[in-house]
């Protein structure tokens, strides 16, 4: 390292901004109260505050920032949907994810790869021709390609998988990309502080305060709130949420395990996904090899992963 560099590193004339500011003391009362500091909770409080004015918010998480969904998947956005509903929603979030790190000035390393998603069987090919009509449809760029074409984009393909479901064709979606999920709740906390925001890690919620029937609060770990109204954004724990106001929310969870390899030389550009052979890969900004397989046939909370699952996932 350079003196220079090296001088401006130790003196304490230049200390290094934080990120977020340090923990503060809860009010007594909010105009809103977030329930879990993931990408929705976080993104619902910047908008708040951006788009609406409303600045008194407290955003409440349990663990840290980003410590549930949005810092544990595999970090792909892609519109090709086969529904109308779905399609129009996620090409949407793509455009969003577009102008993200502009809009929070902090690089979210959003690079489109091209998404592949392969077909094995004659009626697979069948089923992408439907989606990329749905999607041509709609105005997003989707299409069906021949095994030739998949080979002369992505040429470190193996067509013939070894000789089990060899690929048949594929549909390709070119704007289908990767972003830094952890950076994404980085920079909507970041941003939503800068607007007047409080974010409050180490902070569980543990009950819910009603009145007439209707939230007017809610007790926590460091103690009551008052609250106008209060969101839950804690994705497959709602059922606990819920549960405190005498709701049952019919929501379950099963895992959706994934991998990461250590940092590799850059050879994989593009995002590749077999239903057939229930896996899904990519390659991040720092080299690492990001691979998914199908849903664990089980309802469970932990988030531990599990030998079977690398077992299984190195066989494909």
């Amino acid at each position: 390292m350079p003196y220079r560099l090296l001088r401006f590193a130790l003196s304490k004339e230049y200390p290094e901004p934080r990120m977020f500011r340090s923990q503060v003391d809860l009010q007594e009362a909010y105009d809103v109260v977030i329930i879990g500091a993931g990408g929705h909770g976080l993104g619902a409080a910047y908008y708040l505050a951006r788009d609406y004015g409303i600045t008194n918010v407290a955003v409440l998480e349990k663990g840290y920032i980003g410590g549930g969904n949005t810092g544990r998947n595999t970090a792909i956005v892609r519109s090709n949907y086969l529904t109308e509903d779905g399609v129009r929603f996620y090409d949407e979030s793509q455009r969003l994810f577009r102008e993200l790190s502009e809009d929070l000035d902090l690089n979210l390393f959003y690079s489109e790869r091209g998404h592949f998603t392969l077909a094995h069987t004659d009626s697979a090919v069948r089923v992408m021709r439907w989606r990329a009509e749905v999607n041509k449809h709609l105005g997003v760029d989707s299409y069906v390609i021949t095994p030739e074409e998949i080979h002369k984009i992505c040429p470190y393909i193996d067509l013939s998988c070894g000789g089990h479901l060899p690929v048949a064709g594929a549909l390709y979606h070119p704007p289908g990309a990767v972003v830094r999920h952890d950076a994404v709740a980085w920079g909507y906390a970041r941003a939503a502080e800068r607007l007047g925001v409080e974010v409050h890690q180490k902070t569980e919620v543990t009950s819910l305060d009603i009145e007439d029937g209707e939230i007017v609060g809610v007790q926590t770990s460091r103690g009551p709130i008052r609250a106008k109204r209060v969101l839950s954004a804690v994705a497959g724990y709602t059922p606990r949420i819920t549960k405190m106001a005498g709701l049952r929310t019919p929501i379950t969870i099963q895992p959706l395990q994934a991998c990461v390899t250590e940092p590799l030389k850059p050879w994989l550009n593009h995002i590749v996904v077999s239903g057939s052979l229930h896996i899904y890969v990519s390659q991040s900004s720092r080299g690492e090899l990001v691979m998914g397989a199908s849903l664990d046939p089980y309802e469970l909370h932990s988030e531990r992963s599990s030998l079977v699952f690398v077992e299984v996932l190195s066989a494909h």
